[in-house]
């Protein structure tokens, strides 16, 4: 007697060890956690900001000093991927002030991260993909507009702004460079502060960095535009904003990422 087929059930899919749920109205919550830590260190946190605004204006010069000023939106855009990076000390801080202490710039800037050596590697991946970029940025315009001398960084805005050719260049510029910028955001915006705070292989951290990202879409993408937001402020200003707009935003990614790392409590 034949017996009856075995009854077949979807598979289970493992939980997501990362999903909080967390509405996208929880940025005003991380933003005046930031500030908060801003105000409880105001002279180390504007010291880090200036300190960052120099670093940014010298990297200007060098662009200007080799002839590749038409980078300059490009590597603005790569700010966001090395700006977790930048922000090691802030995050230093704002882990210091959980624990009812304070550190001073120069523990700020000579922060000895948990990962060690991963944390070098983890900035040089992001460095190579920055790097990936701006040279990606270089052969969108090369398609555009020939492979003719460059005709210096104002001509070429000129050309990219107010020609048929430019505006499709910056069309499909951005549609690209949000994809890239996406991807390197994920992988970026966590791992950087996990490898600071945790003994762990860069690889894993940026994998993990990934899964917290996609498993919080909302809250997330509401932070990512917050960023964006600030760099374009401190743009506007000519990057003086950076000098608070940074630190503000350092503080702030340091808790969303205990907001999201650490598992909900129960009560």
């Amino acid at each position: 007697m034949l017996e009856p087929l075995p009854t077949l059930t979807a598979p289970r899919r493992p939980p997501a060890a990362f999903a909080r749920g967390l509405p996208a109205s929880m940025v005003r919550h991380w933003l005046a956690a930031g500030w908060a830590d801003f105000r409880a260190a105001p002279g180390p946190s504007l010291a880090y900001g200036f300190f960052l605004l120099a670093l940014s204006l010298a990297v200007l010069a060098g662009l200007d000093a080799a002839g590749l000023m038409y980078l300059v939106l490009p590597a603005i855009a790569g700010f966001l991927i090395v700006g977790p990076f930048l922000a090691l000390g802030l995050y230093a801080q704002s882990g210091a002030r959980e624990e009812g202490r304070r550190l001073g710039l120069s523990s700020m800037l000579l922060v000895r991260p948990a990962a060690g050596a991963q944390l070098a590697y983890a900035g040089l991946m992001l460095s190579l993909l920055v790097l990936f970029w701006l040279r990606t940025a270089d052969l969108l315009y090369a398609l555009f507009f020939g492979l003719a001398p460059f005709p210096g960084a104002e001509n070429a805005l000129v050309n990219v702004l107010t020609t048929p050719r430019g505006w499709a260049l910056i069309l499909v510029g951005s549609a690209l460079g949000a994809l890239f910028a996406g991807f390197a955001f994920a992988i970026s915006l966590f791992s950087i502060p996990m490898l600071m705070s945790e003994r762990r292989d860069a690889l894993t951290a940026m994998g993990l960095s990934f899964a917290m990202t996609a498993q919080n879409l909302r809250a997330v993408m509401a932070w990512g535009a917050v960023v964006a937001a600030g760099l374009a402020l401190s743009v506007a200003t000519g990057l003086i904003g950076l000098v608070v707009v940074f630190p503000v935003l350092g503080y702030g990614t340091w808790h969303v990422f205990r907001s999201i790392h650490e598992p909900p409590r129960v009560r």
